[in-house]
């Protein structure tokens, strides 16, 4: 059984709104769920010790599905500060039935003796910090009320220091990491697909710039490309730029360098040596990559015969590495992330792709035998870290355009900036296909990949 963390399980919930699954929904699920594992329990009288979120408002309706009980619900706080939509109207529903409700401003205005059994619903999985004052004590109450404990999704305070210690947790969906004790997954109604296919709320998972941030901390972005080809590394560049970096070089042959520079000055361009990668350049690389957070290269290079050997030499010098188009080449070191679409893959692997489930093992087979995450373009992207399956289904058939994969992958440097390599490339593939889906809707089969970087700030608001 896979646990999650907090943040996981709020991507997912995002995840599912996105589906049109909303929290209320789940809410009802959770509640609902959480019932039945009270009156299994046993006993009449049932204290429901709540907290002002989305954990209390599981208990909300929790309360309300036991009806023939006799419930009390101790809010911890006033009801105004009840900091959810979902748990205001839970918390309404019971005042309208004339529920025992009881606002708590000090510990001693709680007495559990005549409980059979007490639920800890105070925090749930977002509480962070110490725990002090009112929350504190209402938790040295509950430990010590000699009562059969139930906590609701996790118990609260958990990872804090201070924390409740039930009999029994009643989880939804799944364990959280750092659980211990016994506690009891149950169903809240997620789909399978929910936690599948990519969505906004991996998006969540990236982080964001705090009001401390400084230059560079979201990321150093060094693209090697061009020669051949100098649009593509720009694209990619570009890309990057957009999705967050803080700083991007490319590194290109002096062939391209100027033309490169010349598409926007946000761009350090270090021109090379010559006119096509060569094993000439590595000393410079060897210089250029320690100063970067993530390396993006192949878009552009060719595939003479010493530039694919100098890439060879360059991918191990890698620390954090997005790898595709030109780089993706039988016996190259792959290593990090690596954009292949379906010709490319069987390039790298020498293996075909059939369609339907049998696709996805093999490219989780793949990912898992070489220690890679492979971000499968498709018309379904497939992301991999040989455990971990998503899918992605953004996008349209106008992306079939020149340059978009070259988008993707600098999207895909940005993210892996922030985020380990498997949540980097979901979410890149997510947000590069609803860039495109919001381009699609302006102008149809006439896109082109610029177009794309435009939409790419759009296409990351959740």
């Amino acid at each position: 059984m896979r646990y999650i963390s907090a943040e996981e399980m709020g991507a997912i919930d995002a995840n599912c709104a996105y589906l049109g699954i909303s929290t209320l929904q789940l809410m009802e699920n959770a509640g609902a769920a959480l019932a039945n594992e009270i009156r299994a329990i046993g006993g009449r009288r049932i204290a429901i010790i709540a907290g002002r979120g989305n954990n209390g408002g599981d208990a909300f309706v929790a309360a309300r599905h036991l009806d023939d009980l006799d419930v009390t619900v101790f809010l911890i706080g006033r009801a105004r500060d009840i900091s959810t939509e979902e748990a205001r109207r839970n918390w309404d529903v019971l005042r309208r039935l004339e529920f025992d409700l009881r606002e708590i401003k000090d510990v001693s205005e709680i007495d559990l003796s005549g409980y059979d059994v007490v639920v800890d619903a105070l925090f749930g999985t977002g509480v962070r910090g110490p725990i002090k004052g009112l929350e504190g004590d209402i938790i040295d109450l509950i430990n010590s009320c000699g009562k059969h404990i139930v906590s609701v999704d996790v118990p609260s305070g958990m990872g804090t220091g201070k924390e409740v210690s039930p009999d029994i947790t009643v989880t939804f969906h799944r364990p959280k990491i750092g659980m211990r004790g016994d506690f009891r997954v149950v169903s809240i109604g997620i789909p399978r697909m929910a936690e599948f296919l990519v969505g906004p709320g991996d998006l969540k998972l990236l982080g964001r710039r705090g009001p401390e941030s400084h230059k560079g901390d979201s990321g150093r972005i060094l693209v090697i490309g061009g020669g051949p080809y100098t649009g593509a590394p720009a694209l990619s560049a570009m890309a990057a730029l957009r999705a967050g970096a803080d700083i991007v070089t490319v590194a290109a042959p002096k062939s391209a360098a100027d033309t490169i520079s010349s598409f926007s000055p946000n761009m350090i361009v270090r021109p090379l040596t010559s006119d096509r990668l060569c094993m000439a350049d590595i000393d410079i690389l060897k210089g250029l990559i320690p100063r970067h957070d993530v390396v993006v290269i192949g878009m552009g290079l060719g595939r003479d015969e010493e530039t694919l050997k100098a890439v060879s030499q360059i991918l191990p010098l890698c620390d954090r590495v997005v790898i595709d188009a030109d780089a993706l080449q039988p016996d190259m070191p792959l290593k990090g992330i690596v954009t292949p679409h379906a010709g490319e893959f069987r390039r790298i692997s020498g293996l075909d792709l059939p369609k339907g489930k049998e696709r996805i093992e093999i490219v989780k087979r793949f990912a898992r035998e070489m220690g890679l995450v492979v971000l499968l373009k498709g018309r379904m992207d497939i992301i991999t870290d040989g455990e971990i399956v998503r899918g992605n289904t953004t996008g349209n058939p106008g992306m079939t355009v020149g340059g978009t994969g070259d988008v993707l992958a600098g999207i895909t440097g940005a993210f892996y900036a922030r985020a380990d390599a498997l949540r980097a490339a979901a979410a890149a593939a997510f947000v590069n296909g609803r860039a495109g889906d919001l381009v699609y809707r302006e102008r149809d089969f006439g896109m082109v990949a610029t177009d794309l970087i435009d939409k790419i700030p759009e296409a990351m608001m959740v």
